[in-house]
């Protein structure tokens, strides 16, 4: 599978390291009379992702206090659990929550920032079994998916 061509975006110049990731949260209102606005707001919201490349081009920002750095972004694959009968590389699945028990130790790989319900991924790779088991007793594995 090849790799998605890079996004340009923006983000806060403190915050422009390569490697960072990040979820984009979507267009706040400060933004609205911005005149580069559509270049900082081009990502899909509820999504991760990782910067690859941080540019040199600076810009204003009525929300980041030192500017805005223009960086280049992929999105990011995602830690999670899945159902084992999903638990097979490069295969297309559209992910749900298997359940919302927040006090549970694998809620986190559940429940992962970045993953929209619903949403189509492919897995990328099988790590084994759920580091905490079930409490509902089902077969959890461990994978990373990548967004569609």
């Amino acid at each position: 599978m090849a790799d998605a061509k890079p996004k340009v975006t923006l983000i806060g110049t403190d915050l422009a390291k390569k490697d960072l990731e990040f979820v984009y949260e979507g267009q706040l209102p400060e933004c609205e009379p911005c005149s580069v606005k559509k270049a900082c707001n081009n990502l899909r919201p509820g999504r991760r992702y990782r910067i690859v490349e941080v540019r040199k081009a600076q810009h204003r920002c009525p929300v980041h206090l030192n500017g805005a750095l223009s960086v280049e972004v992929v999105e990011s694959v995602i830690p999670v659990l899945v159902s084992a009968d999903m638990a097979i590389r490069n295969t297309r699945i559209s992910y749900e929550y298997l359940c919302n028990r927040e006090g549970c130790g694998n809620y986190d790989l559940c429940h992962p920032d970045g993953i929209i319900e619903g949403d189509k991924y492919v897995v990328e790779e099988v790590f084994g079994g759920a580091p905490e088991g079930c409490e509902k007793g089902r077969n959890l594995q461990r994978v990373n998916l990548k967004p569609l």
